[in-house]
């Protein structure tokens, strides 16, 4: 469970690691500045499977959200620097992307930032499955980053 202040602004943000996700990360940041809200920032991760009876291992389990961890990290610093301009808080989350969003999200944001597609999918998508399903599910405003910085 992610803890909040009762009357903080939270804005979600989705990072997998794209450089759509890492342009929805900077926008996120720079409405933060305005709003004098906080960044929860989250990348989703799975376990790998590999076939019916396929189990992993806490331990594996364990690492892997130990990765997920790291490149959320690693990910947050190359966008914002090793000193933010705003209070960012990095959660690797298991489980399926837009349904982790949407979790932190129902925790009482104030709104939702996506990239318009990530790091599966169709190049030429107007918007991602992941993107889409935010949209159409989220308990706050979403914003859809498209194009290029600037």
């Amino acid at each position: 469970m992610i803890e909040k202040e009762d009357h903080e602004k939270r804005i979600v943000v989705g990072v997998d690691g794209s450089e759509q996700s890492r342009r929805a990360l900077r926008w996120a940041i720079r409405q933060a500045r305005l709003t004098h809200a906080v960044v929860e920032a989250v990348m989703a991760w799975q376990p790998p499977f590999s076939g019916v009876g396929s189990v992993v291992s806490v331990e594996q389990r364990n690492q892997i959200g130990e990765i997920a961890q790291k490149a959320l990290a690693e990910n947050i610093e190359k966008v914002a620097g090793s000193e933010p301009p705003v209070e960012i808080r990095a959660h690797a989350v298991e489980g399926v992307a837009a349904q982790a969003l949407l979790d932190v999200a129902a925790q009482g944001a104030s709104l939702l930032v996506v990239g318009h597609r990530g790091v599966g999918g169709f190049t030429g998508a107007l918007l991602g499955s992941v993107g889409q399903h935010c949209v159409q599910h989220a308990p706050c405003p979403v914003v859809v980053v498209r194009g290029r910085d600037g």
